[in-house]
């Protein structure tokens, strides 16, 4: 990935085409999540140097652009594909459209890399999560534990806009416990809390 396709390109987009600071900071909650989860797998792989850093811009950029378009084209015919289409005319890597294509279920792209996985895992489980410390008295995250997030899914009624099938089915396919899953989440939002307002 040239130097081009960084953070900071894929922010200045992501601010561009959304101005809805709830949706920029949805963004951030992802990004936190799974830069998280890029962080373990270059571990896990033991890249340093380049690599690692490629690899976690990679991560970074994914979550950071994934709804982009979804203020402007939120219908489930418009988004991801209008945003994707905009990605590739400016040649953004195929690996990461082919993620955010693959974080709507609705698209029948399968999500074959880790990194599709892993924007899946985290995508409407920071939503959720963010909704958890929104209730808080403090507003924190700090506040949120993962089992009683996980007892809070349970209830149809709070944060009614999260998809709880995709949350599921996101650790599954990720190999990880849910509860792990979500305390995982929990403590890479909880790092950047300041930015996300939590």
């Amino acid at each position: 990935m040239s130097a081009d396709y960084n953070r900071d390109a894929a922010w200045s987009l992501l601010t561009e085409w959304t101005q809805s600071e709830s949706l920029r900071k949805h963004a951030l909650a992802v990004e936190a999540c799974v830069v998280a989860y890029a962080e373990a797998e270059a571990d896990h792989l033991a890249l340093t140097g380049e690599p690692r850093a490629a690899l976690i811009n990679l991560y970074s950029t994914t979550a950071l652009l994934h709804d982009f378009d979804y203020e402007k084209h939120p219908s489930r015919e418009e988004h991801p594909f209008v945003g994707v289409a905009e990605l590739a005319r400016l040649g953004w890597p195929e690996e990461l459209r082919t993620a955010i294509l693959g974080h709507a279920e609705y698209s029948g792209v399968p999500r074959a890399t880790h990194l599709a996985k892993v924007l899946f895992a985290c995508d409407e489980l920071a939503g959720f999560l963010t909704a958890c410390a929104l209730v808080k008295p403090s507003k924190s995250i700090a506040e949120v534990e993962a089992a009683s997030a996980r007892k809070k899914m349970k209830d149809k009624a709070f944060a009614r806009g999260v998809n709880r099938e995709d949350v599921i089915l996101g650790a599954e396919e990720l190999g990880v416990e849910l509860v792990e899953h979500i305390a995982f989440c929990i403590e890479a939002m909880k790092k950047r809390s300041t930015e996300l307002g939590l």
